[in-house]
Formats: C-alpha cells, structure tokens, sequence
C-alpha cells in the first residue's frame, strides 16, 4: 500500500488536470453515502468528533475520508482537525494507499471553485479578489489562476499583516499582487471575488456587486455561517457543487432558503448540471453568478484517485 504525503500531493496534483479530474468525475458521477458523524465520549474534556466520508464507483474505486476533530487539541499544540484518506480497489477491496487527508481537502477545494469560476465566471476576467487569508487562500489564488487570465490579485482579511504575510508567498505569472484594506472598495474593483473565512456575519453585501462579477463562496461550511448577504443573492444567478450538500449544510444558501430570499428552484444547477450541460450557465456578460461550496466525497475520490494513478 502507498503512503501518499502532503509533499507527494503537491508534486503529483496539479491545478488544472485536478479540475479536469473533478470534472469529469461529475459528468460520469459515483455513489456518495451520506457522511457519518460520531462524537467521541471523553470523559472531563470537550468530547472530539470523527467524521468518515465514503464514495466509491462500482467495480473501479473506494476512497473514505476519515476527519477527526478535537477542539482542546490547541492546548498540546496540535491542529483541532487532521484528516487522512483511503484509497481502496473497487474490483477485491484490496487497500491502495493512504493519503494526506488535509492536503487533499485544500488541493480539491480549490480545484472546485476554478472549476465552477471556468463554466460561470466572465472568460475575460482579469482582477481576483481574495477575501481571507487562511489555509486555503493561496491555494485558491493559484487554482483560480488557472482558468482566467487574471493580470490583478488582491488579497483582504481581517489582519492586513496575515494578508501581507500571504501576498509575499506569491508568484502568480502576469499578475500584479497586492494587500487592499477596503474591502467595499476591492469588491468594486474585482471581476472575480473568492471568499474562505469563518464568518459568522456576511462581509460581501450584495450593493457593493457590478454587472459581470464571480462570486465563490468557500467558508460557509455551517447552516450559522454566512460570507454574503442576501442581497447578493437577489442579485445573482444562483449555484453550488452538490445540491444534497450545499442547500442542506452552507449558511449561505440555508439562511436564504430560510428566510424566503431563496427558493430551492431558483438554484439554477450544480457542478453535475454543468458538467452534463443541463443547466443554463451565464447568459449575459452583465450577469453576476453566485456559487456556494460545501464539499463532496466524490471530490476527494476524484482527486485521490489522479494522485494515486500519478505514481
């Protein structure tokens, strides 16, 4: 069996064949169980979580994720959430690999909002705005840099040193990077804006959005969780990567469905709808197109399945 580390992810997954691979993964499809959730009893502490995410293709492939997430885990030094994943033959159960689950997560996140920004954002696109400046910041910078010919990167968060801390990492060919304080002002100027914060309140609002723009919205993995307001929903054509996934768990579409700002046809169509072409996409070089992230297996095993296959 092959032990597949975060380094090995990194050399062997790049950008664009892992859209590609997500890609194709929704157009073909497999089957992907609802996630397990266990709470660990502890006695004396907060009890940890462990999260197991299955999807498999009949007669090919396996792949489960297994998430673990103990919230004192900080006291002893160590990350709240680690994950690995595993990779099993789908003709005798015989095990493949083991892979870094965390990297894989990063690497197929972002590789699914450049997918989503190639079928829905303008193909003229030449300013990404980054709104956070976590984990998966840079690796969306670089996805998203994949798809559009961005000549302007700017990079907001709440603490402008972690925004200039990040900005110095990059390299980004043909494109000028740069810390915005404003964030009304950076949205303004953006044609393609990706967000992946833990906000609880919105921070994009919908009147601060021109004609044209991309909005990704990554961080809202929580009904309580919201990046955008409802006003931009009102303003946008609507759509995320797994309907069962995205309308059921992302506060950026739960709150809406809630409170009447949304209906659940007005979801024009998700990454299966537009990897099969059947659902409408942009229709006018004015539109504003708005795409919610939650996560799916079959992303994972798509990834996991090109690194493996990449040895």
């Amino acid at each position: 069996m092959k032990i597949l580390s975060a380094e090995d992810l990194r050399q062997r997954l790049d950008y664009p064949s892992l859209i590609d691979a997500i890609d194709a993964m929704f157009e073909s499809g497999c089957t992907v169980p609802t996630r397990h959730h266990h709470s660990i009893d502890t006695p004396g502490g907060l009890d940890p979580t462990m999260l197991l995410m299955p999807a498999w293709r009949q007669g090919d492939i396996i792949g489960v994720k297994i998430v673990t997430v103990f919230p004192e885990n900080s006291a002893q030094g160590l990350p709240a959430v680690m994950g690995s994943y595993m990779l099993i033959d789908g003709k005798n159960g015989t095990p493949l690999a083991m892979l870094d689950g965390t990297e894989l997560t990063a690497l197929k996140t972002a590789s699914v909002s450049a997918l989503a920004s190639r079928y829905l954002s303008r193909k003229d696109s030449s300013v990404l705005l980054m709104v956070g400046t976590g984990v998966l910041a840079p690796h969306l910078i670089r996805a998203h840099a994949t798809v559009r010919p961005f000549t302007g990167i700017m990079v907001w968060g709440r603490n402008p040193d972690k925004a200039r801390s990040l900005v110095e990492t990059l390299d980004i060919q043909g494109a000028s990077i740069s810390v915005e304080t404003n964030l009304q002002a950076a949205v303004g100027k953006a044609d393609v804006i990706s967000c992946a914060t833990l906000a609880n309140d919105p921070l994009v609002m919908g009147g601060w959005l021109k004609p044209g723009q991309h909005l990704d919205l990554v961080g809202s993995f929580k009904p309580d969780m919201r990046e955008a307001d409802d006003d931009c929903i009102r303003r946008a054509r609507v759509y995320c990567d797994t309907r069962d996934g995205a309308m059921k768990e992302a506060g950026d579409l739960v709150q809406p469905l809630a409170n009447g700002t949304l209906r659940a046809e007005d979801v024009i169509g998700d990454l299966s709808d537009m990897a099969k072409a059947t659902c409408a996409l942009r229709e006018s070089a004015d539109d504003i197109t708005y795409f919610k992230s939650a996560g799916s297996a079959l992303e994972d095993l798509a990834a996991a399945k090109l690194a493996f296959e990449r040895g």
